[in-house]
């Protein structure tokens, strides 16, 4: 049946209205909706360097805080903040006067006991020579007994030898008076034999009387010897009591000699001098204060040791178990701009602070939402004077701590790196191989990069190692010249295995990697 012209009229529209929807299907269909993405090429960088930045500030190797060991008012201040000072160097200069004539009072009671110690040991020497006198009168007196006994000694002999001669006498008149009575002798013989024998008598006598005589004087030289022994008895006595006086009156003296050097100690306190060669950190006495010397001294100033010159700064939590002694660090100090001052760590404290506490330690309470830094002390090295004289305590700074190096690596940018769950690096639709699958409420993730192939992209699993400034390692997963997507994120993080992506078109001169 033919079609009236009304109905030819609908299939031609209809025809048109396929047609256009055909079109626009081609259209669309020819149209790439590929996202536009920025990757670099792989390669080996000859050096990567792992630091930790971390803010701090100048610290000396010591502070020494003066205070007032004695009460006075300061008359003057010979210092001003920022000076340099060397030890034993003039520094606050007290009042002194009271203190001096406390110890020209204490020097006056010294001078009179060393006197006092001279004058006892006059006695002593007095003594001494009491002693010697009443010693060489014992000696005498007991050479006079010996003389004594010896005289004695003699009168007996001589009485022996006197009673041997008047027997000897009589024996001779008895034979004499019997050859007189037998008319044999005459009486002359007899009458001179009588007389020898009357001499004899008397000689024997004599002898007697002189043995009795030297025996009596025997007895006076012991009884002047014992007196003399007592005298030296006597004598030796004083001379113990003058030593013991000596010692007494020293003992004394050597008393005052330490009070007066105590009082001129404390007199020589009230100029304060430096302890250490170092820098005036801060004065916060002025003249005409009047210093006080109990618990609560009067602080004068402060004294920064700055023979060695450290850097105290505050590392993260999440960064100090990359920090140990003895690695290298660079120092920039606010107020020396870009120059950089070499240093290395010294010393990594194992308690961690709270950014908002201003000292360490452990604390009762336990702030878990507080993030915690660690205190590491950096020593600088081989500072120029110029540059040694122009720090001062509290000056910022900051530090680089080289925390590891590797030579030869293979590193992409760190942004290219992402985390993907394993099911899904697998591969969309794919499931993870069998032994790999995680358990149950596990959400479990590995590290891999997309690289471009063919246009499209594929997400490859990889080892990473350490972490520079801006690139990371890649130990393992990763080959030379392959093109890795460094960016935009927000594209980055929605690539699936296989998308379709067009690389951006590089401004001239950009580098090919970064840095």
């Amino acid at each position: 049946m033919a079609l009236s012209r009304k109905g030819k009229i609908f299939i031609g529209i209809g025809l048109l209205a396929v047609l256009s929807l055909v079109i626009v299907v081609g259209i669309f269909a020819s149209r790439s909706d590929a996202p536009e993405v920025t990757a670099v090429s792989t390669e080996k960088r000859a050096e990567l360097r792992s630091t930790v930045t971390a803010p701090g500030e100048i610290r000396p190797i010591q502070f020494i805080n003066l205070t007032s060991e004695v009460q006075g008012r300061i008359e003057e201040i010979y210092v001003k903040e920022g000076d340099v000072v060397d030890k034993g160097q003039e520094l606050v200069r007290l009042d002194p006067n009271q203190l001096q004539s406390s110890t020209d009072a204490q020097l006056a009671a010294f001078n009179a006991a060393r006197d006092d110690v001279q004058s006892t040991r006059t006695q002593v020497i007095a003594a001494q020579n009491q002693l010697s006198q009443a010693q060489q009168g014992l000696n005498a007196s007991e050479a006079a007994v010996n003389t004594a006994l010896e005289a004695v000694n003699q009168a007996r002999q001589g009485q022996a030898t006197a009673q041997i001669e008047l027997r000897a006498a009589e024996r001779e008149l008895k034979r004499i008076e019997e050859l007189l009575e037998a008319g044999a002798e005459s009486r002359q013989i007899y009458d001179q034999a009588k007389d020898r024998v009357e001499t004899a008598r008397a000689n024997l006598a004599s002898r007697k009387i002189a043995v009795t005589e030297a025996e009596a004087r025997v007895k006076e030289a012991r009884a002047r010897a014992d007196q003399q022994a007592v005298a030296v008895k006597d004598a030796r006595r004083a001379v113990n009591t003058a030593n013991i006086s000596v010692n007494a009156s020293e003992s004394r003296a050597n008393q005052q000699a330490a009070v007066l050097r105590g009082q001129r100690n404390q007199r020589d306190k009230t100029l304060q001098v430096a302890p250490i060669s170092g820098v005036i950190a801060d004065i916060p006495s002025k003249v005409g204060t009047f210093a006080t010397a109990n618990l609560s001294s009067t602080p004068l100033l402060t004294i920064a040791d700055m023979s060695t010159i450290n850097v105290e700064v505050k590392v993260d939590e999440t960064e100090i178990d990359k920090v140990a002694v003895g690695q290298p660090a660079v120092v920039k100090v606010d107020a020396f701009g870009d120059q950089e001052i070499k240093g290395e760590v010294t010393q990594k404290t194992p308690l961690a602070v709270g950014k908002s506490q201003t000292t360490g330690g452990l604390s009762q309470n336990i702030n878990v939402q507080e993030a915690k830094e660690f205190r590491v002390v950096i020593e600088l090295r081989d500072v120029r004077d110029e540059v040694r004289n122009g720090l001062r305590p509290g000056m910022s700074a900051t530090a680089e701590i080289t925390t590891d190096v590797k030579k030869d690596v293979v590193a992409v940018p760190i942004q290219s790196v992402i985390e993907k769950k394993k099911d899904e690096a697998a591969g969309e639709g794919e499931k993870a191989p069998e032994g790999q699958q995680p358990k149950k409420g596990e959400a479990e993730t590995v590290k891999g990069v997309f690289v471009i192939e063919s246009g499209k992209v594929k997400f490859m699993e990889v080892t990473t190692g350490i972490t520079g400034e801006s690139d990371i390692e890649i130990t393992s997963g990763l080959e030379e010249g392959q093109e890795v997507i460094t960016g935009p994120s927000r594209i980055l993080n929605t690539l699936k295995e296989g998308d379709p992506v067009k690389k951006q078109a590089r401004q001239e001169g950009e580098a090919n990697t970064s840095s």
